[in-house]
């Protein structure tokens, strides 16, 4: 029996999947993203002016000691600018701006491929996007410089080094993303936050002194010792490649770029270990409890955390609850109090123990150094610290996603929405923003200023929480249908960081007359700073969820289709 021919032509072996068709598919899932969607475009135009921003300054700056003939600067730059940069795209993603998941791993869950052909490709999309084609541009001044005091070998090293750096910052930031993205999932770890904080905490602290402490000794010496050491590590090697070869040395230098392949090709297995359960979510939720012998109304009571027991058992309440919940077991959400955490509270120390540290001679205590501070400075500072603390729900109903609509049908008042989401996110971050006051206070040795620390952090908070209740219901924005809780989609990283200026910009100018009567009400505020700044941070959340909440009823429909991810 003779065989058709078109069943000749299906045995035929189809063709391997190669990284250029998830660069195509990329690409062509952009462009279906834009289409129709002026914001996102806007957005987009707004990256990418950045990014050749962020380029120009970064080419001329890094191509300076080549243009100037100074190699005795090159070293120092290659190694602290391009280790800088690296540790940029490690932590970056993870506190502030996300990952780009235009392809969503889970997405080729059901696909027959292979894990290195899904590693490979996903990483050569990753490579197709503005960040990367702006540190690209930027980097490439170390190739001048290298070119100028060596000639084109050195410059042919120097390529081949940026060119390496740049994959291993891409290749950084997915494997860090994907491992802590799997461990955030889980339930069992949640004192990753802890380790999160101190890991942050430490990399801040030493490289701010370090900073400071050379711009102000000046001992350039030490610094090329220390730019040495750098170099010959995964954060500086592919950068100072180029000039060791200026330098004489070129066996360093081909040594530096092997030192470059080989940390890729371990964040590449790094990831490809991790990409499986980060991005489709295979974690299991553990064993359930027995819930024999409860009493009548439990089943109610299950669904309201001990933190809110004290809730009413109506719409309120059950809102209260609800988000209690997903604050706590949301991947994302996690995500971001870990954030607020880092920001809140190791960040403000570190930088008030470095500059009190630096301005001192010889290192003397906190209280010399902060002899001369006034309540008018701590409200300053405080008034950052508050309103950072209230960025997060800039986009609070982009978290929901399309379970908004539940919402939406049982036609829950704005007002009531908005205070609900506030009082549940407070239950976390007041607490956090308590320690910063009692933290401070000792640190700066003024323990009776912890009146006016709580005070200027609560009016701050309460601001900010108005202002970016009005933020998130104009201004929402849908984000990635994936586990990974640092994924973000494209375009939106920038609208993350532009609705985060504007919150933080209007916030803090909602804040200032606390700090006006900081300065004209002298010692006497150190008595009223608490309860004043209590009562305003109070009235100013009330205040914009009542009017949030009028424009949250108008635009219910448009809020849901804002934060519904596209297909």
């Amino acid at each position: 029996m003779a065989v058709p021919a078109t069943l000749t032509a299906a045995e035929r072996p189809a063709r391997a999947v190669s990284p250029r068709h998830f660069v195509r598919l990329k690409l062509r899932v952009l462009g279906n993203n834009f289409r129709g969607q002026g914001w996102r475009i806007a957005l987009f135009v707004g990256g990418v002016l950045f990014g050749l921003w962020f380029a120009v300054g970064g080419f001329f700056g890094l191509a300076a000691p080549g243009l100037a003939g100074e190699s005795r600067y090159a070293l120092m730059t290659a190694a602290f600018g391009g280790g800088l940069l690296t540790l940029g795209w490690v932590l970056l993603p993870l506190v502030f701006f996300g990952v780009d998941e235009t392809l969503d791993p889970a997405r080729f869950a059901l696909l027959p491929l292979s894990r290195r052909t899904l590693v490979t490709g996903l990483f050569a999309a990753a490579l197709v996007s503005v960040p990367v084609l702006s540190t690209l541009l930027a980097v490439t001044g170390l190739v001048v410089t290298a070119g100028a005091l060596g000639g084109w070998p050195a410059a042919l090293v120097g390529l081949l080094g940026v060119l390496l750096g740049v994959l291993l910052c891409v290749a950084a930031a997915r494997a860090v993303t994907s491992a802590f993205a799997t461990m955030l999932r889980s339930r069992r770890v949640r004192d990753l936050a802890a380790v999160l904080l101190a890991v942050v905490a430490a990399l801040l602290g030493p490289l701010q002194l370090l900073v400071l402490g050379a711009v102000q000794q000046a001992d350039w010496d030490r610094l090329t010792g220390v730019a040495r050491v750098v170099g010959w590590t995964p954060f500086g090697a592919p950068w100072t490649a180029g000039v060791e070869v200026a330098e004489g040395h070129a066996a360093a230098g081909g040594l530096k770029l092997l030192i470059t392949v080989a940390a890729i090709g371990v964040l590449l297995l790094w990831w490809s270990r991790s990409l499986e359960s980060a991005m489709v979510g295979a974690v299991s939720s553990g064993p359930s409890r027995d819930r024999r012998g409860t009493v009548a109304g439990a089943a109610v009571g299950q669904l309201f955390p001990r933190a809110v027991g004290w809730a009413r058992r109506d719409r309120f309440g059950a809102l209260v609850a609800r988000e209690c919940r997903y604050w706590w077991r949301d991947a994302r959400r996690r995500a971001n109090l870990i954030t607020v955490a880092v920001v809140g509270i190791f960040v403000p120390v570190m930088v008030n123990l470095g500059g009190s540290r630096l301005a001192t001679d010889g290192g003397a205590a906190f209280g010399e150094a902060t002899a001369n501070s006034s309540p008018v400075l701590v409200s300053l500072s405080m008034v950052f610290v508050g309103v950072l603390a209230s960025v997060t729900l800039a986009n609070q109903f982009g978290f929901d996603g399309s379970a908004y609509a539940a919402n939406v049908v049982a036609g829950v008042p704005g007002r009531v929405e908005l205070q609900a989401r506030m009082v549940a996110f407070s239950l976390y971050v007041v607490p956090i923003l308590g320690a910063v006051a009692v933290v401070l206070a000792v640190v700066l040795g003024r323990p009776g200023w912890l009146g006016v620390m709580a005070g200027g952090l609560l009016a701050a908070y309460g601001c900010g929480l108005a202002i970016n209740a009005t933020v998130s219901v104009l201004g929402a924005y849908s984000l990635p249908e994936t586990s990974n809780p640092f994924a973000m989609n494209t375009g939106a990283g920038m609208a993350r960081s532009l609705y985060a200026l504007v919150s933080m910009v209007a916030s803090a100018a909602a804040a200032v007359p606390l700090v006006v009567a900081a300065a004209l009400l002298g010692d006497v505020w150190l008595w009223l700073a608490l309860p004043v700044g209590l009562a305003y941070g109070l009235g100013a959340a009330l205040l914009g969820a009542y009017l949030a909440g009028d424009a949250l009823d108008r635009r219910q429909p448009e809020l849901l289709a804002a934060v519904t991810p596209r297909r």
